[in-house]
């Protein structure tokens, strides 16, 4: 069942340690599929090297169980929520990534300081409350709090990525610790100015239409 969709998860779910995005077995990539609805996680608690494709879970929407043989991610709930209250996400990516969980740890959003954060976000990255782990509390939290941004940074907790697909929302968790890990460098040595939101809308419109092939 969603062969080529397990596929692409397991990928993304790999390029998670590979980019140093998470430690031991923590951390989770999910991809929905648009045409049936389910959805492909992660497994939990199981270590990264020891994964494969076929490790991969499917859930409906409820939450159920309609492929593996192990137990889906402890945040399944949580990308089960974003998943019914957003109908252009069909991929999501959960780290602890250490510079921008330290923005989360403080629960304060990552302004836009760099081009990069215009160019991939389009906003400030922002941040949502403390909510409990393994409910929809989290999922509750990222669709009030996420506004247009792919990511989102939660107080105590970590990091929370969304896209149009399972690939790209990996692609905004790499950029969120990427510019995280610069904008702390900066930090250290004074206070970087905003860019204008004009500046950074035209940025990011630009990077939209323009960037790539």
């Amino acid at each position: 069942m969603l062969e080529q969709l397990k596929q692409r998860v397991y990928k993304m779910n790999m390029m998670l340690p590979k980019n140093n995005l998470v430690t031991m077995t923590s951390g989770n990539v999910s991809g929905r599929d648009p045409d049936t609805g389910l959805v492909v996680i992660k497994p939990s608690g199981v270590l990264y090297d020891d994964m494969t494709p076929d490790d991969m879970v499917v859930v409906d929407l409820d939450g159920n169980v309609v492929e593996g043989k192990l137990k889906p991610s402890v945040d399944t709930a949580t990308h089960l929520y974003v998943y019914k209250h957003r109908n252009d996400v069909n991929g999501i990516v959960h780290t602890h990534s250490p510079y921008a969980t330290s923005f989360a740890a403080l629960g304060r959003s990552i302004p836009v300081y760099l081009t990069a954060i215009a160019d991939e976000f389009g906003c400030a990255i922002p941040v949502g409350p403390y909510a409990k782990i393994g409910g929809e509390e989290i999922g509750k939290a990222i669709v009030e709090y996420i506004g247009e941004s792919p990511a989102i940074l939660m107080k105590n907790h970590g990091v929370f990525t969304i896209g149009n697909t399972p690939e790209a929302a990996l692609k905004a968790a790499v950029m969120v610790e990427d510019t995280a890990k610069t904008v702390h460098l900066a930090l250290l040595l004074g206070t970087p100015d905003v860019i204008p939101d004009e500046e950074v809308k035209r940025a990011h419109e630009r990077y939209l239409t323009k960037y790539g092939q």
